[in-house]
């Protein structure tokens, strides 16, 4: 694994506390993503995104993906659940 660290372009790091708990997929948050989320995202939601993580940051992973899963049942798309955390 660390040998193929820091090729690729995505990161997804799974967290066994958060398994350990049942709670899947068990992913923490904070620590996964990419570094090319300029070619991906338009500004408005990389901006939007960006907020998201600051929110998450200050919770548990176990939290975090709580959060997320609870806010994401009262929208209907990407784009209304991170207008709803931004805002």
């Amino acid at each position: 694994f660390e040998e193929f660290k820091g090729t690729g372009n995505m990161e997804l790091v799974l967290d066994r506390s958060i398994s350990d708990l049942r709670m899947f997929p068990a992913i923490d948050l904070i620590t996964s993503g990419t570094r090319r989320e300029e070619l991906l995202l338009s500004d408005e939601v990389r901006n939007r995104v960006f907020i998201l993580r600051k929110i998450l940051k200050n919770q548990s992973p176990y939290d975090a993906i709580e959060l997320l899963k609870n806010k994401m049942k009262g929208t209907k798309n990407n784009q209304e659940f991170l207008k709803l955390m931004s805002s």
